[in-house]
């Protein structure tokens, strides 16, 4: 294992990809001479040529159309979005082509569509490039949606997003790129729709992604303190969730809080909760409680963005709302 950055480990798992399989592209603004938005693409075109990693013009729906039809026709676009609030102008190539087409093919044909994308404040970037829109997509069926927390997980889910057959949301949160940890030297493998127990607990389950899960983790320790044991499980793919561990862990420690950076209302957490209050309501010994971001938008101060951000202190708020 080495100390590397966030940026980094999806960095890897493109060259890796582009290095084992030839079919594999990659498209986007500035992704090319610039390294992208975020250095994340840096040193790829380089190494395999303006062919396969392809600079595009300032137009998400050329962009994605373009990729549709580079999927439908043999090869694995994957392609950088570089601010998640501009996928507005690639939902209909994304949720009326993509989405779609293996369906209204019969299942005779593949739509292996990567749109890489990054969402979430903390960079004081203000409302129009600061939103998780997971949400939109979560709620389309034929697309999956996958937000990593970790180096290993940014690496091995983008590799299992890139080898999927279906088109994947693959959401970056920009906080975590500076983010150092461990790259395993061989990533294990990570299929998509699993989620992991990222901290073990008895009296709780927090479940989360993304950059939240760090935040979770904090808030967990500050409830050791007060006798509180909190499981937090990040769930990795949120479309298809893993509904099965959090309903196992719930059926343990029989109270939840579901956290998020995206807006609260109608958010992933609206859907897990709904969810497990049907088919886990005889494990819950008090209320499901969410955590989310207001329902305004992203602030571009930073004193106010701050205060916008769910943090641990939040979730640490709600856990001991479950106890009433």
């Amino acid at each position: 294992m080495s100390e590397q950055r966030f940026a980094h480990a999806v960095n890897r798992a493109l060259d890796d990809a582009l290095a084992s399989d030839p079919s594999v592209v990659l498209l986007g603004e500035d992704i090319g001479k610039a390294g992208g938005t975020f250095a994340v693409t840096r040193g790829l075109q380089d190494h395999y040529g303006a062919d396969r990693v392809i600079d595009m013009p300032i137009a998400e729906n050329a962009i994605t159309g373009m990729a549709v039809g580079l999927a439908i026709g043999g090869f694995k676009p994957v392609v950088e979005i570089m601010f998640m609030d501009f996928v507005a102008f690639a939902m209909d190539a994304i949720v009326n082509q993509a989405a779609k087409l293996h369906f209204m093919f019969g299942g005779q044909g593949a739509v292996p569509l990567v749109i890489r994308t990054q969402h979430g404040g903390g960079l004081n970037a203000g409302p129009q490039h600061s939103q998780c829109l997971e949400a939109w997509f979560a709620h389309i069926p034929g697309l999956k949606v996958v937000c990593p927390a970790t180096l290993d997980d940014a690496y091995a889910l983008l590799r299992s997003a890139i080898d999927d057959p279906n088109p994947v949301i693959f959401v970056e949160n920009k906080s975590l790129y500076p983010m150092k940890g461990t790259l395993s030297a061989e990533p294990e493998a990570v299929p998509l729709g699993k989620a992991r127990i990222a901290r073990a607990g008895r009296d709780v389950t927090i479940v989360t992604y993304g950059a939240l899960v760090h935040k979770a983790l904090a808030a967990a320790e500050t409830l050791t303190a007060e006798g509180i044991e909190a499981e937090v499980i990040d769930l990795r793919t949120l479309q298809p969730w893993d509904e099965a561990a959090v309903l196992e862990s719930l059926s343990r420690t029989h109270r939840l809080v579901v956290a998020h950076e995206a807006v609260e209302a109608f958010g992933v957490g609206a859907e897990i909760a709904a969810r497990m209050a049907q088919v886990g309501f005889d494990e819950l010994d008090g209320p499901i409680v969410r955590v989310g971001g207001a329902f305004m938008p992203v602030p571009f101060g930073r004193t106010l963005e701050v205060e916008y951000l769910p943090n641990a202190d939040r979730i640490v708020e709600a856990v001991r709302a479950t106890y009433g």
